[in-house]
C-alpha cells in the first residue's frame, strides 16, 4: 500500500511560480511517479512524470518549458516546479504512483495510487 500527500498549492498571479511536493509512504522503490491535474468541468489530464532514478521524464505539451519534475528518493518526495504560471493552469493537482515497475506512463490508467490533490489557482 502506498499513501501520497500533496502540498504546496495556493493562489498565485499569472507569471508567478509554485512548487508542489508529494510525500510518499510505502513501497515506492523502482516506480515512476506522475502529476495530473483536473480543472472544473474537465477530465483529469497528465502533466508530468518521472522515472524512479530521475533519468526519464515526460511532460504534457501545455507545460513543456515551464514545469519541471524532480524527486528525492531519500525523502520519498516528488516535486513539481511550476514557473510562468497561466490562468489555464488553474486546477486541482494530483500526485500519482505508477502501477508497474519501470514504466513511465502518461495516462491515468498507468497509475495505481493517488493523492488527495492540492488546489492551484492562477489569477489573471
Amino acid at each position: 500500500q502506498v499513501q501520497l500527500v500533496e502540498s504546496g498549492g495556493g493562489l498565485v498571479q499569472a507569471g508567478g511560480f509554485l512548487r508542489l511536493s508529494c510525500a510518499a509512504s510505502g513501497r515506492t522503490f523502482a516506480y515512476a511517479m506522475g502529476w495530473f491535474r483536473q480543472a472544473p468541468g474537465k477530465e483529469r489530464e497528465f502533466v508530468a512524470a518521472i522515472s524512479w532514478g530521475g533519468g526519464r521524464t515526460s511532460f504534457a505539451d501545455s507545460v513543456k518549458g515551464r514545469f519541471t519534475i524532480s524527486r528525492d528518493n531519500a525523502k520519498s518526495t516528488v516535486y513539481l516546479q511550476m514557473n510562468s504560471l497561466k490562468p489555464e493552469d488553474t486546477a486541482v493537482y494530483y500526485c500519482a504512483h505508477a502501477a508497474e515497475i519501470s514504466e513511465l506512463p502518461i495516462s491515468a490508467g498507468g497509475y495505481k495510487y493517488w493523492g488527495q490533490g492540492t488546489q492551484v489557482t492562477v489569477s489573471s
